[in-house]
């Protein structure tokens, strides 16, 4: 019988715990009367009791021979908010490390019973895979709330400082905002096979981070090939009480906190790490740089995860200027959009060294810029996902090799002197004129697209020209709403919602993953940026828009309507699925009906940009299907030249761009 603190899952959670689609559950639920009842919820969306829900499945044969692991994490997740699951779990992994409770904190009945049980289970299963399965499942639930370094960027700068640094024999490595340890972690397993003794140093301030990263960086420290590693992690605020500043190590790596304001500006006015002034209030990134550098022994190296503003912001020249005339900003690379978090912007890379013994600030020294986001350019028409084998050899490549003076079309040597100018802008596009032998090629395939294209174009606009309109209709039929439509069966409406946070990924997609198109998809470039794995139980509810369905926008600031023809593609909130029963409607009629205008102003809800539309009131002409198809041919021939017009458009912007810059280098051949 269910208690008041029964754990609650819901229909999707019973399905994967199952090993079934949400239709079995709901099957199940219909057909057995001994099913049990809800215990939270709503009849839509019902909760039941995990105890109960495991017992039944048991009685009925249904129960999922699966790792134990899966039933674990429902009850974790219920202990309450993001601090106390975090905190249970890092003590599992804490236990599973030291191989005892010595130490343990108090914890209630309950929870201690439960991370007795995760214990005993990873010392049966495996204690690093146990531990890894309930940190993904918590990150998962908190992605909005902890940002990470995904681990391919976090394996390449590993890579990248432990080639700057001069290091001989063990390797001591610092993270001092380590968040759960990725950074850290890529270091480990970088240097596993080829160091001596390593040491891992880590701070945060959320304690409840701090603990998860160090039971992470223990459990993988086992290594039965070679010395384990010393872990020193420890909670805290390390810009304001740097816990090693007694302990330089090799090399720092950071993915700090971003345009944080309250970082210590008034306490920290005279601290001695400001060896390249004070960073200004608006600059807590420049306070990490610094304190980073500071964290340095002679010849460290330290790569930084930064947003592009602190690259020209002008509050930040002077510092900008002083670590480029000391020697000590080696490189600023910027990464393709989509890398890391936030997933829209470029973010950069400084990779920063600290001088070696005796060694002095160089004269007519130069700084190493690389432009990876005009070297992995995104294809407006087609979903991206960053090429991180591609990525990683570009950057050991430029950073490993020698760079000419001249540079190329994507990387470039900036003499220092060239850059203290009034701005000390450092983002490396500004600094990189591609090499005529660079852009040639690609200026000439521009130029054959865009030929094909007003061909295209010259094709369809005659077609289109030569439609003849009447001046105006003898007999206006009679009009009909999708509503109507949809209880008279020709067609079905299906509107779209958007996934559980834990279901929505935006790495790189499998050849099985569903794209997942949102609002805010339409308003920037049309792409989806998130995908839904094959088999995970969100896709069982999600809406799918085959090819040949209309996709109808509820918005009107991105309203529109359009035959679906691509890959099936999950539909976010506010977008809808019209599935048509061809005998009685042609679905590129019914489209550019839809489309029209006048149904904003027919469907909208209130007269602003942001107003939802109600799909079921947009209204389209009553004719017979053979009309219909008529009609159908001329909006099907409408929207490829809209689409021929974009793009065309997109091109012609960039060729004007591009040739405008070859012109004004004085790169016309010919002449006197």
């Amino acid at each position: 019988m269910s208690t008041p603190r029964a754990v609650p899952v819901s229909l999707a959670e019973i399905a994967r715990l199952a090993g079934v689609g949400r239709a079995a559950v709901s099957n199940w639920r219909r057909r057995h009367p001994s099913f049990p009842a809800r215990i939270a919820g709503t009849d839509v969306n019902p909760q039941f009791s995990l105890t109960d829900i495991e017992n039944w499945l048991r009685e009925n044969k249904k129960l999922k021979k699966s790792a134990e692991r899966e039933w674990l994490w429902p009850r974790f997740e219920a202990l309450g908010g993001r601090d106390e699951t975090g905190a249970a779990i890092a003590e599992v992994g804490r236990r599973l490390a030291v191989r005892d409770g010595a130490g343990q904190p108090a914890y209630p009945k309950e929870t201690a019973a439960l991370i007795e049980r995760a214990v005993d289970l990873g010392r049966r299963e495996g204690g690093p895979e146990t531990f890894a399965f309930l940190l993904r499942r918590w990150l998962d639930v908190h992605v909005r709330q902890i940002a990470t370094t995904p681990e391919p960027l976090a394996s390449l700068m590993a890579d990248i400082a432990t080639h700057v640094a001069d290091v001989d024999g063990g390797l001591t490595a610092m993270d001092p905002a380590c968040g759960t340890g990725h950074l850290l972690m890529a270091v480990t397993e970088a240097t596993r096979a080829d160091r001596g003794a390593l040491t891992l140093l880590g701070g945060d301030r959320d304690p409840v981070l701090a603990a998860l990263a160090e039971a992470r960086l223990t459990l993988a420290g086992e290594v039965p090939q070679r010395e384990p590693a010393r872990i020193d992690v420890r909670g805290g605020d390390s810009l304001r009480d740097d816990p090693f500043a007694d302990a330089p190590a090799d090399i720092v790596l950071c993915n700090p906190p971003f345009n944080e304001r309250d970082w210590g500006y008034e306490e920290l006015a005279t601290d001695s790490r400001w060896s390249h002034g004070l960073p200004p209030r608006t600059e807590p990134e420049l306070a990490w740089v610094q304190h980073c550098l500071a964290g340095l022994r002679p010849g460290g190296a330290a790569v930084l995860l930064l947003p592009p503003a602190v690259a020209a912001r002008k509050a930040g020249r002077r510092i900008r200027g002083s670590l480029l005339r000391t020697g000590q900003l080696k490189a600023v690379v910027a990464l393709p959009p989509g890398c890391a978090a936030p997933h829209s912007v470029s973010l950069h890379l400084w990779v920063l060294r600290a001088p070696a013994a005796g060694e002095e600030a160089p004269v007519g020294g130069h700084l190493l810029v690389a432009d990876g986001v005009s070297r992995f350019p995104r294809d407006p028409g087609r979903e991206w996902a960053p090429d991180w084998a591609a990525i990683g050899d570009f950057l050991r490549e430029t950073l490993g090799g020698p760079v000419p003076d001249e540079g190329s079309a994507h990387v470039r040597r900036v003499p220092v002197i060239e850059l203290l100018d009034d701005e000390v802008d450092l983002t490396p596009g500004r600094h990189i004129t591609p090499s005529s032998a660079d852009s040639a090629p690609r200026l000439a395939a521009s130029w054959r697209e865009f030929k094909e294209l007003t061909t295209n174009m010259t094709k369809s606009a005659r077609l289109l020209a030569a439609l003849e309109l009447a001046s105006a209709a003898q007999d206006t039929p009679t009009a009909t709403t999708v509503a109507e439509l949809a209880r008279a069966g020709a067609l079905t409406l299906r509107g779209g919602q958007q996934p559980p946070e834990t279901a929505v990924r935006t790495g790189t997609p499998s050849a099985e993953d569903i794209p997942l198109l949102t609002v805010p998809d339409l308003l920037s470039d049309g792409v989806p940026r998130g995908h839904l794995a094959a088999d995970d139980p969100a896709v069982r509810d999600a809406v799918i828009a085959e090819p040949g369905d209309i996709v109808v926008v509820g918005v009107a600031r991105a309203f529109s309507a359009w035959v679906h023809e691509g890959v099936p593609t999950a539909l976010g909130a506010q977008l809808h699925a019209v599935r048509v029963q061809p005998e009685q409607l042609d679905a590129w009629f019914l489209a550019g009906s839809l489309r029209a205008p006048a149904n904003v102003r027919q469907a909208g809800t209130h007269a602003t940009s942001s107003s939802r539309i109600d799909v079921r009131r947009l209204q389209v002409r009553q004719v017979p299907l053979r009309e219909q198809r008529r009609y159908g041919e001329a909006f099907r021939e409408l929207a490829a030249f809209e689409q021929l017009a974009r793009r065309t458009a997109e091109l012609g912007g960039d060729l004007v761009h591009d040739l405008g810059d070859e012109l004004a280098a004085g790169r016309l051949a010919g002449g006197a």
